[in-house]
């Protein structure tokens, strides 16, 4: 028998796909989580792995509800990390206000760096993408 000919075996075929697909996903969650653990020492990381290995499904379970709390706040606290270092490259990366160009430029043309003219340009660049 096909299993394309028949549409509960497809059904079947797909259910049991995604079913692989979410236990690797959670697999794969539980190796991370296990490595990214400061407080669990390399003699137990090594015996969740083994335990992971050759008895994966149970292991798995066990993992996820015992240790599901600190995956979780763990999780959390990385999430965390990552958006506050986005933050602060986004905020040393943005552009500065006019005022804070027009004094830089100004402090350009008092040092001899730039001419009165450059420093016209600088001042109406910086007030025109105020402006917009």
């Amino acid at each position: 028998m096909n299993i394309w000919n028949d549409i509960w075996s497809i059904m079947w075929f797909f259910f049991w796909s995604f079913v692989f697909i979410a236990y690797l996903m959670a697999l794969f969650s539980i190796i991370s989580d296990i490595f990214r653990d400061r407080e669990l020492n390399g003699w137990l990381k090594a015996v969740w792995i083994i335990f992971l290995v050759f008895l994966p499904f149970i292991t798995a379970l066990v993992y996820v509800i015992a240790r599901g709390r600190g995956m979780a706040e763990r999780n959390q606290k990385d999430v965390r990390q990552a958006q506050e270092a986005t933050d602060t490259y986004i905020r040393s990366v943005a552009s500065s206000s006019p005022a804070d160009e027009i004094a830089k430029a100004k402090a350009l043309y008092d040092a001899g760096t730039i001419s009165a003219e450059e420093f016209a340009h600088l001042k109406t660049r910086a007030l025109g993408t105020a402006r917009v």
